[in-house]
């Protein structure tokens, strides 16, 4: 069949197909650069989400590969990240045996295979619109709430000792305890902070060259060097042979349990990845349809779960080094992923030799990026309301719990909608001397009336919230007109949607409105709007007399009325 068929029009068969020669060397140098980061990332990113550290090689290999050949982005690196892991953490560890790092890891896989079913049936049904419920606000919350969790969490590994404590209230107490105590490991906490001061400095002053490949490398060689295997915590020598899937110990109670999980992580990571993928397309000229990401995205997870992985979504730290070094397609991901196996295969027993403290540091360092305070106070100078729902989101997060914290935020951003909706900007239209056209008597005083008519604006959708409001606003407008009114004429335009609740408060001020001699007039309304008064059968009531295509017209028709009836 060739390049033909279904199986042709996948995006990492079709980029082979068409593969350039010269962009071989600029994709291995990528991948290889890359893998300097895709190591210990992954390993960090693991051990943050309560698994074994090599799950998280699994993790980045599996879904790199899966990517590739499926993924729309060609610059996108998917693997492991920071603002998932605590969500891992939180939804398998209640459900594993204690100290079995195998329970956790099977409970993590079924949660990526069922984070990328999600996923997968998302992208069928075009479900990607459901990641705006994931506001601004709620992302900035999250995200800052997350970075204090996984940097309070790694703490003790770095400094060298361990707390068992409910919470991030009670972690945060335990950490002040151990160090107030002095249960500080002095040589754990002295290769932790170095790492940590390694990776920021080479950050700062030589970007070029990555300072986690350089701390995590020069830990190893000074822990061998120094024989410090039964001194303080190590990763450890990873196991041998390729991930296979292993799901035992797993019953379908466990399945159950996971799904709400599984959901909430899936809106998450393809939020993330969503808004990474268009960034970079966007940059690179190119467009990715956001169903097939989110199809994509759920093939990975997939993938990804069934081969030791666990839940997994585009890293906003990794992409960008991709595309800095030079990579052009997905064959950059590929070499990366290729690159981790060999290192999994040849020199599984280097990491005996990686101290826990060094990992810490990377995931702290990674951790801190999604600190954002900066946005904190931007939002705060915007909307007290919208920063009022990122520190929600904060709190919610932190205290309660990531899930539950989230699914918090959502619900207060649609009490939101709902009061914006509920009680909406509305406003009497003037005349204004020096411009055209009718303005709002807030912003201009000085405005004049025209004698006999009322022109109003309502800034939102008419439905059982508000109908209420915009009905007693255009009573009370008309009750304190200093002229006698004859018409009231609505700036429909704003007006976007209508319900059958709204349809009858519309009906009874027509009818408080003609009971006084006034004429109730729309200008500028949508035509699917006046379609909707049909539908419900008021259109009798609501003839095409009531109706006028711009205000001026609409003020116009009223002139003319009031010069025949003179």
């Amino acid at each position: 069949m060739g390049w033909t068929g279904s199986l042709g029009r996948l995006p990492g068969i079709a980029t082979a197909r068409d593969y350039h020669r010269e962009w071989l060397r600029s994709d291995v140098t990528a991948g290889l650069v890359l893998t300097a980061l895709l190591i210990p990332a992954g390993m960090g990113y693991a051990e943050a989400a309560g698994l074994p550290a090599y799950a998280g090689l699994y993790a980045t290999i599996v879904p790199l590969l899966a990517y590739a050949v499926v993924g729309p982005s060609k610059i996108l690196v998917l693997g492991p990240d920071s603002s998932l892991a605590p969500l891992i953490a939180a939804a398998v560890l209640p459900l594993a045996v204690a100290d079995d790092p195998e329970s956790a890891l099977a409970l993590a896989g079924v949660l990526g295979v069922l984070v990328g079913l999600i996923l997968l049936v998302g992208g069928f049904l075009r479900l990607g619109f459901v990641t705006e419920l994931l506001s601004k606000p709620i992302r900035l919350g999250y995200l800052n709430a997350i970075a204090l969790i996984v940097v309070v969490g790694q703490l003790p590994k770095l400094l060298g000792f361990s707390v068992d404590a409910p919470g991030l209230l009670g972690e945060i107490r335990e950490v002040g305890r151990s160090v107030v105590q002095g249960e500080i490991d002095p040589v754990a906490a002295g290769i932790g902070l170095a790492s940590l001061a390694i990776i920021v400095g080479f950050r700062l002053w030589f970007s070029r060259v990555p300072g986690v490949l350089v701390a995590v490398v020069g830990a190893i060689v000074l822990s061998a060097a120094l024989d410090l295997t039964d001194d303080i915590g190590m990763v450890g020598a990873l196991p041998e042979g390729l991930p296979l899937p292993s799901f035992g110990g797993v019953d379908w109670g466990d399945v159950g349990r996971l799904v709400g999980p599984a959901a909430g992580i899936a809106l998450i990571a393809f939020a993330d990845t969503g808004v990474l993928s268009r960034t970079f397309a966007a940059r690179r000229g190119e467009d990715v349809n956001g169903s097939a990401e989110m199809k994509a995205v759920g093939v990975a997870n997939i993938a990804g779960g069934l081969f030791g992985g666990f839940p997994i979504s585009a890293s906003g730290s990794r992409t960008p080094v991709a595309e800095q070094s030079g990579a052009r397609t997905q064959f950059a991901c590929v070499v990366g992923a290729l690159a981790v196996l060999v290192f999994i295969l040849v020199a599984p027993g280097i990491t005996t030799y990686l101290p826990d403290a060094t990992l810490g540091a990377v995931v702290i360092v990674a951790a801190t990026a999604l600190v954002d305070v900066r946005g904190m106070i931007r939002m705060w100078k915007m909307s007290t309301v919208e920063f009022g729902l990122a520190v929600a989101a904060f709190l919610g997060v932190a205290l309660v719990g990531v899930l539950q914290g989230i699914l918090v935020a959502i619900g207060l951003s649609f009490v939101s909608v709902v009061a914006h909706a509920w009680r909406p900007y509305h406003t009497e239209l003037v005349r204004t001397a020096d411009r055209p056209g009718f303005h709002d008597v807030e912003r201009h005083p000085e405005g004049s009336r025209i004698p006999g008519l009322v022109l109003v604006r309502f800034d939102a959708p008419l439905f059982f919230a508000n109908g209420e409001i915009f009905d007693q606003y255009v009573r009370s407008v008309v009750a304190t007109s200093p002229s006698p009114v004859e018409w009231v004429i609505v700036a429909a335009e704003p007006i976007t949607g209508l319900d059958t609740t709204a349809v009858d408060e519309l009906v009874d001020l027509d009818m408080y409105l003609d009971g006084n001699g006034i004429r109730l007039a729309f200008a500028e309304m949508k035509g699917p709007i006046k379609d909707r008064l049909i539908q419900f059968g008021v259109g009798d009531r609501f003839d095409a007399t009531h109706f006028y295509p711009t205000v001026d017209a609409a003020v116009t028709a009223f002139h003319h009325r009031a010069e025949h009836t003179k």
